[in-house]
């Protein structure tokens, strides 16, 4: 895989209003990035992001879970050389107790089909540029995370997705990134009493490992090592997560 330099290319992020996409945004502008669409539902929260940049970062109304608003945004950002898939949401749901089918859809829907959708409709203008995709999954989608256990499921779903990627794409010179954070300092994750990593942070992690072309990339401490424990005895680590998992309610 090439070395995917920030300096110079147009980026498409998704999710960039905040957390993890709005610090991408900022790094890229930092890393010199000549134009960086910066895609939300609502753009008015972009408002301020935009008017720092010089007209550097040129908002787009996007829900990864609208098809309409995903092909308008693809038309719009033709000159596009680097998309990344950021938006993502999670529920705190098991897979028996503390169940919620709506939330696990909505996961499905955001996680997986939104960066399938997403990367479908920038493909054409990917393959044109020899660009690069990347997609901002989970540790907790290599090895079940039970307290979110459909999240998991998805993020799953979004790792085989990029697997499945690079081996369509990387003949077509695309370079196919795959991100994989612990748990970040967001309002995803507000209320964690875990140690978390600055987005500010992750982001100069996704981009030092894009430009040294690196496909899989952790972001932080807890991702790394749990990398390592993964690739040392998964058995061993699915164990000790499994104490997290939702415990049936007394009546």
């Amino acid at each position: 895989m090439s070395n995917t330099s920030i300096k110079g290319s147009v980026l498409f992020v998704t999710g960039a209003n905040r957390g993890i996409g709005r610090a991408i945004v900022q790094e890229a502008l930092k890393r010199g990035a000549t134009k960086i669409y910066a895609g939300a539902r609502d753009i008015s929260t972009l408002k301020d992001l935009s008017e720092q940049s010089l007209g550097k970062i040129i908002p787009v109304e996007i829900d990864v879970t609208n098809r309409d608003q995903i092909e308008k945004a693809a038309q719009k950002a033709q000159d596009t050389q680097i998309l990344i898939n950021n938006a993502g949401v999670v529920s705190w749901s098991g897979f028996i107790y503390d169940y919620s089918e709506e939330s696990a859809r909505q996961e499905l829907e955001v996680n997986y089909f939104g960066p399938l959708n997403v990367t479908r409709a920038f493909a054409e203008t990917l393959i044109n540029k020899h660009g690069a995709v990347a997609n901002v999954l989970s540790g907790a989608g290599l090895s079940i995370f039970p307290v979110a256990a459909t999240y998991s499921a998805s993020k799953a779903a979004g790792h085989l997705l990029t697997q499945g990627l690079r081996a369509e794409l990387t003949p077509q010179s695309v370079s196919v990134f795959g991100i994989y954070p612990g748990p970040i300092d967001t309002d995803m994750t507000a209320g964690l009493d875990m140690e978390m990593e600055t987005p500010e942070n992750v982001a100069i992690r996704i981009f030092d490992g894009m430009e040294a072309g690196q496909e899989d990339i952790t972001t932080d401490k807890f991702a790394d090592e749990f990398v390592r424990n993964l690739k040392k005895d998964a058995k061993a680590l699915e164990k000790e997560f499994g104490h997290m998992a939702h415990k049936p309610q007394a009546a």
